[in-house]
């Protein structure tokens, strides 16, 4: 169990990332066959310490909304709370108003101004309460229906103004908007107010209650107690109430509030591992709290303990096998392979709890949905397995605020056993350092531990064939790839049947350009095997016809056959080739082409990568593990095959993350194809109107409300008018008109090809997300993380 977390169910503010625990054991340099560690040590510190953000208990404790694609669910809320921009002006102004009249009605009606005012008072009391022509209260009794009139047609009033200027939003937005200071300050004007109000009899409340006491029968003692008594009941409530709404009001919360969230009593679940207690493993849940208290587990821990337990749930026969691996280890059980339980550098702000990277902050922007400006926008398996595009000029931060980030979360669902993620980019890309992967692909460089698969771990020969054409000849125009991978067929397995295994680089060189020894010593050994012969003479009988697609095949083969690459992409078992059917296991790979002298064969390996990962994610017998791969740059990596391949990646549980620095750099052919094939994408500042165009074609239209003004001349036909009109011209310079204002919908694109090409400030990028589920986010303006 110590080597578990491959099988099983899927599973702060910014600034709330729970610290490591304090022994964390190095990472081995070959993973394949860790050696046993002597002791703990420490880590390097993270670029971002973090232990200096809050224990795990903290963090768990913090409430996480329900989900919504690409909402950063921890924390407390920030933005709008309703789905439109609030205008913080006409909210005051109503507001302001509304207390205005609700003064100007109450004095008027109390004073009687008003006719008829206390038409019910008099009806519903008797005549003998009042006297004169005034009908003035000639006891304690009508004076007491007077004062109980007053007080209901007093909170009538103030009920009805306080819904029609909407005072209750108006105090969230101008007031507590500001902060939780001005909110309690707001809040203790208010009853300041209400107090001065009581005091000064303007609101008979307090005449009401010690008017009408029997003082001389009740004794000193009595009556003291019965006037503190009457000041707490009506002075209490009052305090209450505001302070209430000083408490409740706080900042501005957005939508996320009427979303269900993980509760306190969820997160006391998560922290005292009541799911383990209410499977009758109360010691097992102990031996985990304590290490909780101590501080000796960290949100990987966590997150793979939670997720080795969920594998039990499925297979209850690895319940033994969980509960001795904490009882020997505590929060080191069920490690990673690795033997790492965190890694050594953090770059992003990440919640294990819910698998989620923080990428940055939907600006509050006009175009931005009212309900998500100043929200936090983040990535997780759910929008990530219906793939991502970015589009973006070299430095405008895609390596940066994209895929690095996104590599570092799928590394650290890696060591909890949730994920396997492979990331390909030119040598020197900053996608992690060496320590954060399980493997490391160093094409072209001597000192690389591991190789490259060239076949990615097929042993059928028409498999392997349909890969190797997909990668080499996918890119080349009038070329067909079926063609291709036939021809390539024709000496992969009888090769195969001979030697078996498929053939290194030189030796498919040698076979393409049909040189006479190879071929010979071929069918020496295939004797007696009359299929295979029969399809070595094929080969050989097509070679030089019309179409064929062998030269293109040997050129290609000739780019990786160079001496730079001596040494890889061995087939004979002497090396330590890396296979993506290693995605069955929960690993971190990085894969660094030589891009800087070996453009084209960088290029097609990358090809090569996409297609057999399309292939091995597909076959994958456990789909439990989110697989995922990540280009750094994904240019001429694109084929007809591979972009339908990544369309089906989404029932795989599986998604790629391709960046490009312009369309450009995809066929023609291709462009709409690859956005309708992916479910995200995004658009860096500064792209250019052509990709704009696309992108606003892929996002589509909405309909909004426009005003159109229309400045009318006024004729006067009046003397008088035309004499004041004539002045006013002089004065102003400006003719007399009158406005005409048309209000009509109207359907727009979301985003211009203009707008994404001119309106877009650096550090940002427009982004739209789709869910697994289907649910989607519209185009947001997102302010990338680290940007000013």
């Amino acid at each position: 169990m110590d080597t578990d977390g491959t099988h099983g169910a899927r599973a702060a503010r910014a600034s709330h990332v729970p610290h490591p625990a304090g022994p964390v054991p190095a990472l081995p340099p070959k993973p394949a066959a860790p050696p046993a560690v002597p002791g703990p040590l420490v880590p390097p510190p993270p670029e971002r310490a973090p232990h200096t953000g809050p224990s795990l208990v903290e963090w768990l404790s913090v409430p996480r909304s329900g989900e919504r694609p690409g909402l950063w669910r921890t924390g407390p809320a920030e933005g709008t709370v309703d789905g439109e921009a609030v205008d913080v002006r006409q909210l005051a102004r109503r507001a302001i108003l509304a207390f205005l009249g609700c003064v100007i009605v109450w004095r008027a009606t109390l004073y009687g101004v008003i006719p008829y005012s206390t038409f019910l008072l008099n009806l519903f009391t008797p005549d003998d309460w009042w006297g004169g022509l005034d009908r003035m209260p000639v006891d304690g009794r009508g004076r007491a229906a007077m004062e109980i009139y007053e007080l209901l047609i007093t909170g009538g009033l103030v009920f009805a103004t306080a819904r029609l200027g909407n005072w209750s939003r108006a105090f969230r937005h101008v007031v507590a908007a500001r902060g939780r200071w001005a909110a309690t300050l707001g809040a203790a004007i208010g009853a300041l107010f209400v107090v001065v109000l009581f005091k000064t009899h303007l609101v008979k409340v307090e005449d009401l209650a010690f008017g009408h006491l029997p003082y001389q029968e009740m004794g000193t003692t009595a009556s003291a107690i019965a006037m503190w008594t009457l000041h707490a009941v009506i002075y209490l409530p009052v305090l209450v109430f505001f302070a209430r709404l000083a408490r409740r009001s706080g900042p501005v919360q957005t939508d996320r509030a009427a979303q269900p969230a993980v509760t306190a009593d969820r997160t006391a679940d998560l922290a005292d591992w009541r799911p383990l207690r209410a499977a009758g493993l109360s010691e097992t849940a102990d031996r985990l709290g304590a290490e909780i208290r101590a501080g000796r587990m960290n949100d990987v821990d966590f997150a793979r303990i939670r997720r080795a337990w969920d594998s039990v749930l499925v297979d209850p026969t690895r319940r033994a096998a969980f509960e001795q691996a904490v009882r020997d280890s505590g929060a080191g059980a069920c490690l990673h392979p690795s033997r790492a339980r965190d890694l050594p550098v953090r770059a992003a702000h990440h919640d294990l709890v819910v698998r989620q990277v923080l990428l940055g902050t939907v600006a509050k922007e006009d175009r931005n949905p009212g309900s998500r400006r100043g929200t936090g926008l983040a990535l997780d398996p759910d929008v990530l397995g219906t793939s991502l595009l970015a589009v973006g000029p070299s430095g405008s931060g895609k390596t940066r605020h994209l895929v690095r980030p996104v590599v570092e979360s799928l590394s650290l669902q890696a060591l909890a056993g949730q994920a396997a993620v492979v990331a390909v980019g030119a040598a020197g890309a900053q996608l992690g350092p060496d320590a954060a992967f399980d493997v490391v692909v160093r094409v072209g460089d001597p000192a690389s531990v591991y190789d490259l698969d060239l076949y990615g771990g097929a042993t059928d020969p028409d498999e392997a064939a349909t890969l190797l054409a997909e990668a080499f000849v996918g890119d080349v125009p009038g070329i067909d790839v079926r063609r291709a991978a036939t021809a390539l067929a024709q000496l992969l397995g009888p090769f195969r049947a001979a030697y078996d295994r498929f053939p290194a680089v030189p030796e498919l060189r040698e076979l393409l350009d049909q040189v006479p020894d190879a071929l010979d010593a071929l069918r020496r050994e295939l004797a007696g095997q009359h299929a295979m012969l029969r399809e070595l003479d094929a080969r050989v009988r097509q070679q030089g016809a019309h179409g064929d697609p062998g030269p293109a095949l040997a050129d290609r083969v000739a780019l990786l056959d160079r001496p730079a690459f001596a040494g890889f992409f061995d087939t004979t078992g002497q090396g330590r080739p890396f296979s993506l059917r290693a995605l069955e296991h929960p690993i971190r790979v990085r894969v660094d082409l030589p891009e800087r002298g070996h453009a084209d064969a960088s290029r097609m390996l990358a090809r090569l990568l996409l297609a057999q990962f399309n292939v091995a994610a597909a076959a994958r017998t456990d789909r439990s593990l989110f697989a995922f791969l990540a280009f750094d740059d994904a240019s001429h990596t694109l084929t007809a095959e591979t972009v339908r391949g990544v369309q089906r990646l989404r029932s795989a549980h599986a998604g790629v993350l391709l960046t490009l620095r312009s369309l450009d750099d995809v066929p023609e052919a291709l462009r709409t194809p690859l956005l309708g094939a992916v479910g995200c994408r995004m658009a860096f500042s500064g792209v250019t109107t052509w990709d704009g165009k696309r992108f606003a074609e892929a996002w589509g239209t909405e309909w909004v409300e426009t005003r159109d003004v229309t400045h009318r001349t006024v004729f006067a036909d009046q003397p008088l008018t035309r004499l004041m009109h004539s002045f006013r011209k002089l004065v102003t310079g400006k003719a007399v008109t009158t406005d005409a204002v048309t209000v009509r919908q109207v359907e727009r694109e979301r985003w211009s090809a203009s707008d994404l090409a001119h309106a877009v400030p650096p550090g940002h990028a427009v982004l739209s997300l789709t869910s697994v589920r289907g649910e989607r986010a519209a185009p947001l303006l997102v302010r990338l993380a680290g940007t000013s």
